[in-house]
């Protein structure tokens, strides 16, 4: 299962293809990755980063381990992370499916998926004439299903909600205790 990062400044894709679950922890570690591999040499003075969401799955608005995720990268990478959810049954309005899945689904298409390497090589080979890049690593990591955030933990997550539509768009900032 591929999850991604498409940078709209840089016309570049990053794309983890997971061998475990598809959970929260397994879409924030792809985010995680991403920042350590390209957005914090492309962006050393960064206050903040923006992710827009689908609403629903491992990245959903109420999905209580994404945002309990979020918190620990958010406090790792000293970094805000505000993140506008799509409402429900418009994800194909996130620009990453059409600037970047769109294109990697035709640069695989009719050829066999056969193993994990040659999946991260055709995503990685994805180009565009408009200059999109693509990166794209195996997470070999286990990501159990069913993990559960408490409500303590819930509460400790510094989260200041957006005043529009704040059940989908929300800052979470580093821990005042992370640093």
């Amino acid at each position: 299962m591929p999850y991604g990062v498409y940078d709209i400044a840089a016309n570049a894709g990053w794309v983890s293809v997971g061998i475990d679950h598809d959970t929260a922890a397994f879409a924030v570690e792809s985010i995680r990755l991403w920042w350590h591999d390209r957005g914090q040499s492309r962006y050393p003075r960064a206050k903040r980063r923006l992710i827009t969401a689908d609403c629903g799955g491992r990245d959903g608005a109420r999905v209580r381990l994404w945002k309990w995720e979020l918190q620990k990268l958010a406090n790792e990478i000293g970094v805000a992370i505000t993140v506008a959810h799509l409402p429900l049954g418009t994800s194909k309005w996130n620009r990453i499916e059409h600037r970047l899945f769109a294109f990697i689904t035709q640069n695989w298409r009719g050829k066999p998926l056969v193993s994990h390497q040659v999946i991260v090589q055709l995503i990685g080979a994805t180009t565009t004439k408009t200059g999109l890049s693509v990166a794209c690593r195996i997470d070999d990591n286990l990501y159990p299903k069913g993990v559960t955030v408490s409500d303590d933990e819930i509460e400790a997550i510094n989260l200041r909600c957006n005043k529009f539509h704040s059940e989908w768009n929300y800052t979470i900032s580093p821990s005042l205790d992370s640093g």
